[in-house]
């Protein structure tokens, strides 16, 4: 097996706190001896779990960073046991870009797990992750919003998953979390993802959706800050009480959850985030773009929930998702 070119520029196993790089050579017209420059911090205080926290796998979703930023400067080792690894631009190419995939090579991080030593810069990054970092883990955080392209109810959610005891481990740290609504989500393409290849290997998962539209609000970054340290102190890494406020629990039971766009055009949302919805309830339309007097294409719910994601921008491709309604069940609070 190629070894992964990457290199800590920070010691990995030495207590202490230290701001550093996962250095990845790329060589490009501007720079033949050029490198991706990851940042990272690790700080560690004897022996303890480890704990990965990752932000940035899409370069437009921006919650995770700006957590991720605020822990890596205030967290000191004396406050916890164990250790804490920070990358809050898992995607640098990308997040420097504003996009959702690279720059460099075009690929989406989050689905070419486990990616290749001998690949792309991407597949590099994904190689590193996979063989490297996420092995020294005992729980993983990976923080996701909408991006440019949608916009969600603020949730942490656990997968459903083969191995009971993961399942529920994992869906014990989701819930310490703490975010305003916990879900158990069902993806709809998971291969290749990062989620994956950390849950394949044991590790404790959680991941988010916070948001989206291309930025982050005030609301949104507090939450997302709350919950790195509630997550840290779950796994007992990190001393002190979770901060806990009410979670409504939502779920996907089936694939008629997604709603997609069969033609293109512009949005009329006729509900919004967080709305109550029932059974055959019209939920957008789509009108054309290039003409009037037409009848717009009308989108009816699937089942009974409550629209837990829709599409942001105004205009809509065909084929892209339109909205996700999640069944309520009981509060995770």
């Amino acid at each position: 097996m190629n070894a992964n070119p990457i290199t800590p520029t920070v010691p990995l196993e030495k207590d202490g706190k230290y701001h550093g790089f996962l250095r990845l050579p790329h060589s490009r017209n501007d720079s033949a001896w050029g490198a991706v420059m990851i940042p990272v911090t690790v700080v560690r205080n004897g022996d303890g779990p480890t704990a990965l926290l990752t932000g940035a796998n899409h370069g437009d979703e921006y919650e995770g960073p700006i957590a991720l930023q605020r822990l890596a400067h205030e967290l000191q080792p004396e406050e916890i046991s164990g250790r804490v690894i920070i990358v809050p631009y898992m995607n640098f190419p990308a997040f420097r870009a504003a996009t959702r995939v690279s720059p460099i090579d075009g690929m989406n991080l989050n689905r070419i797990f486990p990616g290749r030593a001998d690949g792309s810069a991407t597949e590099k990054i994904a190689d590193y992750f996979h063989n490297i970092l996420v092995p020294m883990a005992d729980i993983v955080l990976d923080y996701h919003s909408g991006g440019k392209t949608l916009d969600f109810l603020p949730f942490a959610c656990a997968h459903y998953l083969d191995t009971q005891t993961q399942q529920e481990a994992c869906i014990a740290a989701v819930e310490a979390f703490n975010a305003p609504y916990t879900l158990m989500l069902r993806e709809i393409d998971n291969v290749g993802m990062y989620d994956t290849t950390v849950e394949m290997q044991g590790k404790v998962f959680v991941t988010t959706e916070l948001g989206g539209g291309g930025t982050a609000t005030a609301r949104s970054a507090r939450i997302a800050r709350k919950g790195a340290r509630n997550v840290l102190i779950h796994a007992g890494i990190l001393r002190g009480e979770i901060e806990r406020e009410p979670s409504l629990m939502l779920d996907m039971p089936g694939n008629d959850c997604y709603h997609f766009a069969t033609s293109e055009g512009l949005v009329e949302p006729l509900v919004d985030l967080g709305d109550q919805v029932s059974q055959g309830q019209p939920i957008a339309k789509i009108w054309p773009v290039d003409r009037t007097g037409v009848v717009p294409l009308e989108y009816f719910a699937q089942r009974a929930g409550i629209l837990a994601a829709r599409h942001f921008p105004g205009l809509i491709q065909t084929g892209d998702c339109l909205a996700v309604i999640g069944t309520t069940t009981a509060s995770a609070a």
